[in-house]
């Protein structure tokens, strides 16, 4: 049964305070649908486990790495480099 819904009164995002402040927060991202092999997917989600963090904010960083033509050499280096600097 589908039940009709009344929009007459309705506002836009960016008129609702919450709403406004999400849409800012998420500029610049897209919001896709990825097909990931459940390994790749799992690793992900334990190192995201283990340290704290994002499964998706994760892979989001390797994907702007790999992107950037970033090498794993490099991502090796930058990483000894950060937890150096933090020791």
């Amino acid at each position: 049964m589908r039940k009709e819904y009344d929009f007459t009164n309705a506002k836009r995002a960016k008129d609702v305070p919450v709403l406004a402040k999400l849409q800012a927060e998420m500029a610049g991202k897209t919001r896709i649908t990825m097909r990931v092999d459940n390994v790749v997917l799992n690793a992900f989600k334990q190192r995201a486990e283990a340290s704290g963090g994002s499964y998706q904010t994760m892979m989001n960083e390797a994907l702007s790495q790999y992107a950037q033509g970033l090498s794993l050499a490099d991502v090796v280096r930058k990483t000894i480099r950060e937890e150096l600097h933090t020791a």
